[in-house]
């Protein structure tokens, strides 16, 4: 065929050119893009999962809220919005929901829990799962209760058994496996036993001042428009400050909050393909590098530059399709753990179902990617000349300088943050993730690049041949030394900042333990019990740290302006938001600051003055929130009692140790005669002493509750480690992609390596050297990568510890050890496996054969 009769864009022979130039190397092509197959599996596997999760959520929304509409607040109904509850739905039921500690007489083990005093049929969609299944209903006509199967194995109790609520004993009806929006998660932080309504008083567990949550379910035998319906009565419920939800604000409320966790996913799983993309990018480059003498003859032949370079690009596009598709079918498969990785978070479950519109997506984004990453090295293919076929020297074709090049780039960025903001919806929160990015794969570039200077700059030449063949490699013409560094350096990074940001949030528990502080709370003393509780205290061998008052109260005004006048200001961005006004508020009063605080605004008042505004103290960080100042005028509403105060100061409140810390502070001498109840603190010194306090308190002051800052620890560890589980198992795969690029890279540079073999072998090295020389390569590769990895992610672990978390920061030594370990003996065994090709072959092959 005459090539120079084909100089015009035919691209009928430029696919058949691609095909056929692609005949000796589609292996090798399809190593170029095997690196983003997880990237892409990554995120069909998330989109899909996202797209089952929002159609189970929305088929079983009915079942998550149990009833037509529910109305909820936490405070008792007035009689005007009694009438209104009896007037709505065909059928009704209600519940009293609060914490309390529970005893398992059996055990005598104490444990406090959620409480949920139920009447009615509710739920009126779905059911309470319980064993035996008969339970979840007959427990409601008797003195019987349902109780969560975390506590039932925790304390070895059995159906038959009875738990003590309050001043009552109910035997135990059924094993609760799950209730409507329960999950896996929300069962070990607060479990939940249900009793029936009728018994609730006789707990003597409602009493002035106890937190009780009022929830009211409806459901409607007939078709009825919820939104007009909750539309016409919701002046009257925000007036009383009542919440409500439908099946459809269930639907959106529960939707948005598993969008925001898949798009976080879909994030993590993007890093992953970026990942990816620059192994091909960087696998590309040496495929160009090996192509310059083919170029340069078809240049010969007459095709032009442009030519060339699609000819390639079609190679490209045509495998990276491939390398999509089979990543879209991978996910397909992937997606079926998710539900399993993440069941202690759904609250529904998942049917898996292909998603058609997850596969497309994937595919599009990775042939769109692929592209992208491909043409960073492809535009050079414009820049070899004919002369190339008498002097090959790709340095002459890599033009720093190429405005094509920068173009690129810029369309990379603009790929990255046009996506990102497709996840977050914010550009202020998609530049921070760009930059971050930019900067990940920057500082690691660099780092690998110094780290390269340093080792020519510094060589070892004072060491044995094969140590120092094996140093040099790391800066050999066509090294991997910056694409292995930044690849597996960044999913180390990636792993390590997750174990120290889990080693940072337990650390600052476990230090909010230590020492003196108190590690026992007692809230919900009344008046009455004061004396007795601290009298039980002490009995027990244990301190009395502090009583401290709480008294509950709401907040009528702000300088003079109600709710309904704030809400009018919305647009005013220096006035208070109107929800300041619609909380509850517990405070105290005392004349004198707790160790745990500093004033950081104005002077602090220790005692009221007759005849002037009540001077209040505001925590800095809700009073800068709720857009409050010095001299602000604040009027409280303290049980139907008006109290007009005024802001004297500001405090900042240190949250790293237990204590009792307030919103606002009132001084002594104002609330002494306003209904209150107590908070106790005290310290035991280790579990066998708190579980007899525990069992002497709820015996004695049952409608107390006491939290174990000890069962806290094992919760939050618990949490942190299924949360870190998800994390590890989606940032998984950016290490596997990493290694992936690893055998990738390895095996592109085979020919190049063999040829290397050979001029060792020839000039005398025996097997075992040059096996040698490879390992230390290897070994090198992979401690810099380790290492760089978890320097990158000490420093960003420090930050977040010092200025997010405002914690010490004293990582673990040996995790890391190990971490580090793992990395550089995986990057070894693979480089080995991969050049064992290398040490089968005769020279004399190598020799003889047209590379």
């Amino acid at each position: 065929m005459d090539y120079r009769q084909s100089t015009k864009l035919n691209l009928p022979w430029l696919f058949k050119m691609a095909w056929r130039d692609s005949r000796r190397n589609r292996s090798r092509l399809f190593l170029f893009i095997s690196s983003i197959i997880l990237g892409i599996a990554a995120l069909v596997a998330i989109y899909s999962f996202g797209d089952n999760l929002r159609q189970n959520i929305d088929d079983q929304a009915a079942t998550l809220i149990g009833a037509d509409l529910v109305l909820s607040t936490n405070k008792p109904v007035t009689p005007t919005i009694q009438k209104l509850v009896d007037s709505l739905g065909d059928k009704r039921s209600q519940e009293r929901s609060f914490a309390s500690m529970v005893l398992f007489p059996k055990s005598s083990g104490t444990r406090l829990v959620q409480i949920k005093a139920l009447e009615g049929d509710f739920p009126y969609y779905g059911e309470l799962e319980t064993t035996p299944a008969s339970a979840g209903k007959d427990f409601r006509s008797g003195q019987t209760a349902l109780v969560d199967k975390t506590l039932m194995l925790q304390f070895n109790a059995s159906v038959g058994d009875s738990v003590k609520v309050g001043q009552m004993t109910f035997k135990i009806a059924g094993i609760l496996n799950k209730a409507p929006g329960q999950t896996g998660i929300s069962s070990n932080i607060a479990p939940i036993v249900y009793i029936p309504l009728q018994y609730l008083q006789q707990t003597g567990l409602v009493q002035k001042g106890s937190r009780i949550q009022y929830s009211y379910y409806f459901k409607y035998n007939r078709q009825v428009d919820m939104e007009s319906l909750v539309k016409k009565i919701e002046p009257r419920l925000e007036k009383e400050d009542i919440n409500d939800q439908t099946i459809q604000s269930q639907k959106d409320q529960t939707g948005k909050s598993f969008d925001d966790l898949t798009r976080f996913l879909a994030l993590v799983g993007f890093i992953a393909l970026l990942l990816g993309c620059v192994g091909v990018a960087s696998a590309i480059n040496i495929y160009v590098r090996e192509k310059i003498n083919t170029i340069a003859v078809l240049r010969c032949l007459g095709v032009n530059s442009w030519q060339a370079f699609l000819i390639y690009l079609i190679q490209i596009v045509s495998v990276g399709f491939i390398g999509s598709v089979l990543g879209a079918i991978l996910g397909t498969v992937i997606q079926h753990a998710l539900p399993v990785v993440l069941k202690d978070f759904l609250p529904v479950d998942i049917a898996i179902t292909i998603s058609w519109a997850a596969i497309g997506q994937g595919i599009i984004l990775g042939v769109i990617i692929s592209i992208l990453f491909a043409l960073l090295p492809l535009v050079s293919v414009r820049n070899i000349s004919p002369l190339n076929t008498l002097r090959i020297s790709f340095a002459e074709t890599s033009l720093t300088r190429d405005p094509l090049k920068w173009l690129v780039y810029v369309l990379i960025l603009l790929f990255i943050a046009c996506f990102t903001f497709l996840q977050l919806k914010s550009w202020p929160q998609t530049a921070v993730f760009t930059v971050c990015i930019l900067l990940a794969f920057l500082i690691l570039t660099l780092m690998a690049r110094l780290l390269m200077w340093l080792v020519k700059k510094f060589f070892p030449f004072s060491w044995s041949y094969l140590w120092r063949q094996g140093f040099s490699n790391l800066y050999r013409p066509n090294n991997q030394s910056v694409i292995l560094i930044v690849s597996i350096g960044l999913g180390t990074a990636f792993i390590c900042t997750l174990f120290f940001i889990q080693g940072i949030l337990l650390q600052r528990v476990t230090l909010s333990s230590s020492g003196n502080q108190p590690n026992l709370i007692l809230f919900d003393i009344q008046e009455s019990q004061k004396a007795g509780v601290a009298a039980l205290t002490k009995s027990q061998g244990l301190p009395v740290i502090s009583q401290v008052p709480i008294v509950t109260m709401s907040l009528a005004e702000i300088n003079g302006k109600t709710e309904l006048q704030l809400k009018k200001d919305s647009n005013n961005h220096n006035a208070p938001p109107k929800q300041v006004l619609t909380r509850e508020y517990r405070v105290t009063y005392r004349d004198t600051l707790t160790n745990t605080e500093k004033i950081t605004e104005g002077q602090w008042i220790g005692k009221a003055m007759p005849g002037q505004d009540i001077p209040v103290s505001v925590e800095e960080g809700w009073g800068h929130r709720s857009r409050l100042h010095l001299g602000d005028k604040l009027l409280f509403n303290v049980q139907g009692v008006q109290m007009a105060t005024v802001i004297r100061s500001f405090r900042r409140v240190n949250y790293n140790r237990i204590q009792t810390n307030f919103l606002v502070v009132f001084p002594a001498g104002v609330l002494e005669q306003a209904p209150k109840f107590y908070v106790v603190l005290t310290r035991v010194a280790n579990n066998k002493v708190s579980a007899k306090f525990q069992q002497s308190v709820v015996r004695n002051f049952p409608n107390v509750s006491v939290v174990d800052l000890g069962l806290i620890l094992t919760v939050i560890d618990e949490l942190l480690s299924k949360i870190g589980f998800v994390i590890k198992f989606m940032s998984a795969f950016s290490i596997v992609t990493g290694l992936i690029v690893l055998i990738a890279s390895v095996r592109i540079s085979k020919y190049q390596r063999l040829q290397e073999s050979v001029l060792l072998r020839t000039l005398g090295a025996s097997r075992k050297q040059v096996l040698t020389i490879t390992a230390l390569e290897y070994f090198f590769l992979g401690s810099l990568a380790a290492a760089t990895g978890i320097l990158i992610s000490l420093a960003g672990s420090w930050a977040l510890a010092k200025y997010t978390f405002e914690a010490a920061f004293s990582p673990e030594v040996l995790p890391v050890v190990g971490i580090f370990a793992l990395i550089t003996l995986l990057t070894i065994a693979i480089g080995l496996l991969n050049s064992r090709g290398v040490l089968n072959r005769p020279p004399l092959e190598v020799l003889r054969q047209d590379v």
